[in-house]
């Protein structure tokens, strides 16, 4: 059996609020606190701690504009403002490291008529009706406008648009008519992603965002991620919403129209309804969706667990390779494909190591093809009348779905990709209150799901599903003699990058499921597995840089790579806004949800035995699975990408 893992210590990027407060203090050190009263309430906070933050743990709300949890500070906005007192001018508060003992006041007649100026001001150069625009009532324009009382343009309002939509992304549409300025996206794809395809140009008045040499954002290396969108404060910034096309798939007789809904709107769909953070609606939404016209409504934990069985079964043919035959030319370690912001940033940015990911397909585009091939074959349908939706958290997925190479039934395996947003829009145009449904369960025969797939949906829960099978199926044993409740705790976490060893001290027979594929497990016994997961692709870059550099990681022979922060619960689909608060919240749903499903490992969903059993009877990474299921394979355990 395999001993207990060997965890490393985790390296992550700090939160803005602690890099901002470590500043040195009067003897050169970080540490020290110091006085301040803001509002008349009196506190000592840590040297270096910024007004905005002081009052926030006070529990005083100052407005920002520009200010996010997850970005570096800026103070650009002003919108923030404070009056300190002995001070001539206003300060920004998100902006403004306390040194010394001072008195704030957030709210005085000099601040509040100053932050209706800027509103105002912000307000003359914002095009667009507020009633026609995606953000109408999740708008911080909008709120701060309402707040301080804006009720007319006092310094005018544009007639005109003064720039063109950009609509060359399958995922995101760019409205500069309704941008403030706030460099927010800039932050987010620079510092938070570290890709750069925004920037600010020019000075003054002039001054704009733009893409390199002002290409459409389809031209430029956008991976598509939505980062950008779930930070705009306005509607300058989208998702490119496909809801008109599906209603009419749905008002037409002749189609059969399919949904499959990922396990991360399910935790952050509540949201866009008035809820808290981190209340699951699965089993509610599955009415929902049969209310507003489906036909079947199916889960994304199915073919997650599909995924798990096939991207597993391509590890061991690697590591086959490499061990036994000496093959140098496989390339290890093999990288998650799970995640499509991920991956066109590797194709991007890292080209040479594209060898290195999985050719398994992502569970949305799995589900497509099965849905087009053994489902159509099962229900006596022909597939072109058979329109196939995915619900993901993902603004990527977009992107996916229209990926050329996704056409392995002989059809568009998935014809749209929806939102976490979009969906909630469309449940409350079809008259649902989502929270008080009845619940129901998913359609047959992809009904059965496990845990497993459920935690797909926050960082690290691949790599904790991938692990929980490997152990079982190579080992021999159950994953709880080694993990309590098969909970496998150092691969969860919002640290930035999380790595592990796993000796295997001892092998099991080769399983049913993956006769065929080898004699025996005897050639892993005293192997130690090492593994490592990073989310957002900042940490991503580092894990590729440290293994160009020939480091630790270079080492592993499995990595999980999500494009966005925290996973798929922070993808650019989820509901605005985002924190890593919200982000721990929906997190703390989805593997809630895993600890309530009574089969919890994915080798053990009957329906995924079945679909093996029945369709793909070459096991996994078969001919037909490689067909349908992969791309850049021909055969089992002959590799060519």
């Amino acid at each position: 059996m395999a001993d207990k893992p060997t965890v490393s210590e985790s390296t992550h990027r700090a939160p803005t609020s602690q890099r901002a407060s470590k500043i040195e203090g009067p003897a050169g050190g970080i540490g020290g606190t110091i006085s301040i009263e803001i509002d008349g309430v009196e506190s000592k906070v840590p040297i270096g701690t910024t007004i905005l933050e002081a009052a926030r743990q006070l529990g005083i709300r100052i407005p920002t504009l520009c200010h996010h949890d997850d970005l570096c500070i800026a103070g650009v906005c002003r919108v923030c403002i404070v009056e300190i007192e002995g001070m001539r001018t206003l300060q920004a508060a998100c902006a403004f490291p306390i040194s010394q003992p001072i008195k704030v006041h957030t709210h005085s007649a000099k601040v509040r008529r100053a932050r209706r100026h800027i509103i105002d001001l912000l307000l003359a150069n914002h095009y667009g009706e507020c009633y026609a625009c995606g953000r109408n009532n999740n708008c911080e324009l909008q709120s701060l406008a309402k707040e301080y009382g804006v009720d007319f343009f006092r310094f005018g309002h544009p007639d005109q648009p003064m720039f063109d939509i950009d609509r060359s992304s399958h995922s995101v549409v760019r409205d500069m008519n309704k941008c403030v300025l706030c460099r927010r996206c800039v932050r987010t794809c620079i510092d938070l992603q570290e890709v750069g395809v925004l920037e600010a140009i020019n000075r003054g008045e002039e001054t704009t965002i733009a893409t390199y040499m002002d290409k459409p954002l389809g031209e430029v290396v956008c991976i598509n991620c939505g980062q950008c969108i779930n930070r705009c404060p306005t509607g300058a910034l989208r998702a490119n919403d496909p809801t008109d096309d599906v209603w009419t798939a749905i008002d037409d007789p002749t189609k059969h129209v399919v949904i499959q809904t990922a396990p991360s709107p399910r935790a952050g769909i509540g949201e866009c309804f008035g809820l808290e953070p981190g209340h699951a609606l699965t089993f509610e939404m599955n009415t929902a969706l049969r209310r507003c016209g489906f036909d079947k409504v199916f889960d994304t934990n199915f073919t997650a667990d599909l995924t798990i069985i096939e991207e597993g079964t391509e590890l061991l043919i690697r590591l086959y390779k490499a061990l036994v035959e000496k093959d140098e030319s496989v390339a290890v370690p093999q990288f998650t494909s799970c995640s499509p912001g991920w991956v066109k940033y590797l194709e991007h940015f890292y080209p040479e190591y594209i060898p290195n990911v999985s050719t398994a397909k992502s569970p949305q585009q799995m589900f497509g093809a099965v849905i087009k091939t053994y489902y159509a074959q099962k229900m006596g349908l022909d597939p072109k009348d058979i329109v196939t939706v995915a619900l993901m958290p993902c603004s990527a997925k977009k992107f996916e779905c229209n990926r050329p190479e996704m056409a392995d039934s002989g059809f568009k395996d998935v014809d749209f990709g929806l939102t976490t947003r979009e969906l909630g829009k469309m449940i409350a145009e079809a008259g649902i209150d989502l929270p008080k449904m009845p619940k129901s369960d998913f359609d047959d025969p992809f009904g059965t799901a496990t845990g497993s797939g459920v935690i797909f949906g926050a960082t690290g829960g691949v790599m904790e599903a991938a692990l929980r099978t490997v152990i079982e199926l190579v080992c021999g044993v159950k994953v709880e003699s080694i993990f309590e409740h098969a909970d496998i705790i150092p691969v969860r976490g919002f640290e930035g990058i999380r790595y592990m060893e796993l000796p295997i001290q001892a092998v099991g027979p080769v399983p049913d499921l993956l006769k065929g594929l080898v004699d025996s497990w005897d050639w892993l016994k005293g192997a130690t597995l090492k593994v490592a997961v990073a989310h957002g692709t900042a940490n991503a870059k580092k894990v590729m840089e440290d293994i160009k550099a020939g480091g630790k990681l270079a080492e592993c022979q499995f990595i999980e790579f999500m494009g966005c922060p925290g996973g798929c619960i922070g993808g650019g689909g989820q509901p605005i806004p985002t924190s890593p608060e919200i982000r721990a919240a929906r997190a703390k749903a989805i593997y809630a949800e895993d600890a309530a499903y009574e089969i919890r490992k994915s080798h053990e969903n009957p329906a995924v035995v079945e679909l093996y059993t029945q369709f793909f009877t070459e096991g996994p990474c078969g001919h037909l699975s490689h067909k349908l299921l992969h791309t850049g394979y021909t055969a089992r355990g002959k590799y060519i990408g």
